[in-house]
């Protein structure tokens, strides 16, 4: 009996140093972690790892200009709504970075949450892209749908939708005159009483 209670707390033991050494590990290299803090996990699921890289090529071929980057990412299908609301196909995609007329544009994505629903993924993310409108240059923030199918093996996306990010009230100029300084809104009227 004390045999089996003695190898029964040996294997607890060995399973606790393991475990503690996988949390203070980067799950990379296996090395200790500067910045590991006790009790704190951080979790990134497979399937955002997997998609990140994607949405990192995708990114690449937009910055590089390069043709065959983007077409190993965008399906024959490809329909993109920008934040603008102008709707493109990937042709028109390939085309635009195949023109280089933007030398300034750089585009850079991160996954939030990927959704799996069988051979069709939904990633949603954040954006940022720099370009050029008109003459002036321009810092777009916001958040994307990404819909990628599973074609042989591998994802394309066939459709994308983004929207820009409202700008925050402290960057926005502020406006206000001697009779209004400032604005209160008020739903109730005076003969209305608001919920109790």
């Amino acid at each position: 009996m004390n045999r089996f209670l003695f190898s029964f707390l040996a294997v607890v033991l060995v399973c606790c140093a393991a475990a503690a050494q996988n949390l203070s590990s980067d799950p990379a290299t296996g090395a200790a972690s500067a910045d590991a803090q006790p009790g704190v996990t951080e979790t990134v699921s497979p399937e955002i790892v997997q998609f990140q890289k994607i949405e990192d090529s995708w990114s690449d071929a937009v910055n590089r200009h390069d043709q065959y980057g983007l077409e190993l990412v965008l399906s024959p299908l490809f329909v993109d709504v920008s934040a603008s609301g102008d709707v493109t196909t990937r042709n028109q995609q390939v085309a635009q970075v195949l023109s280089g007329e933007d030398k300034t544009l750089y585009l850079a994505q991160k996954v939030v949450t990927v959704r799996m629903l069988g051979d069709i993924a939904v990633a949603n993310g954040t954006y940022a892209l720099h370009h050029k409108v008109g003459s002036s240059q321009v810092d777009e923030k916001g958040v994307f749908t990404h819909v990628f199918e599973r074609v042989h093996g591998g994802w394309l996306c066939i459709n994308s939708q983004r929207t820009v990010l409202r700008q925050d009230a402290s960057t926005k100029k502020k406006e206000s005159s001697p009779e209004t300084p400032f604005h209160l809104p008020n739903p109730f009227s005076r003969g209305e009483k608001g919920p109790q």
